[in-house]
């Protein structure tokens, strides 16, 4: 059985991610800070929090090698020029850098032909006003992902970023970005987790197996302004 490992599986991108997968026969393996209890024997939840590097070594030790592995897990913060925090930069570059290094840096090595690995990016990665923060950790993601492409390519292991827009998730309301509100893409709505999901499932697919080194814009339009 094809066997996927998700971080951030609790809730928002993370948790539709989950469910898409298990609903396309898959095997999941969630990494979650809460325990995930979903009905269905095709899912273990390991309780771990990803920005503790020792914490998470310790965790993916305990995993079989997998088909794929995706990254959804995030964080938002926001504040201008001149009430930047350093804590808010490690934090942020903790979760979606160092975790994401982790965690494919520890699988990618043993990965069959055919592997799949995905980062949650964001279509804001090339500058947003208000979340610089935010933004650098996001494009180093992409950087990261395009040069293992590189790396893995000859080995038919592809690597590719999702980058949506403002999704309806409880990160769209969650403390730290009260000074960058989201905004409704010209679709007249914000994207559907779900709608990531479904992005992502295909990347997994044998169809997009040329696809790699990419970032994948899914926004609603947003980008065309």
């Amino acid at each position: 059985m094809r066997h996927a490992v998700v971080t951030g599986a609790s809730s928002g991108i993370g948790e539709a991610i989950v469910k898409r997968l298990l609903a396309e026969g898959w095997q999941v393996t969630g990494l979650s800070r809460r325990a995930v209890m979903p009905d269905t024997p095709g899912f273990t939840c390991l309780r771990v929090d990803i920005t503790d590097q020792d914490a998470l070594s310790n965790a993916l030790h305990t995993i079989a090698t997998p088909r794929a592995v995706i990254h959804a897990a995030g964080m938002m913060a926001a504040a201008p020029l001149g009430q930047l925090e350093s804590r808010v930069s490690a934090s942020l570059w903790q979760l979606h850098v160092l975790a994401c290094e982790t965690l494919f840096n520890h699988f990618a090595p043993a990965m069959a032909p055919g592997g799949r690995l995905v980062a949650i990016g964001s279509r804001t990665s090339r500058g947003a006003a208000g979340r610089s923060q935010y933004v650098a950790s996001k494009a180093a993601m992409v950087g990261m992902v395009r040069s293992w492409a590189a790396e893995l390519a000859p080995r038919g292991i592809t690597a590719n970023v999702v980058a949506p827009g403002a999704t309806q998730t409880p990160m769209l309301s969650a403390p730290g970005r009260e000074t960058s509100p989201p905004k409704c893409p010209p679709i007249g709505r914000l994207i559907a987790p779900e709608e990531v999901a479904g992005l992502v499932n295909f990347l997994l697919s044998d169809d997009a197996a040329a696809i790699t080194g990419q970032e994948m814009v899914i926004c609603g339009g947003a980008s065309l302004s």
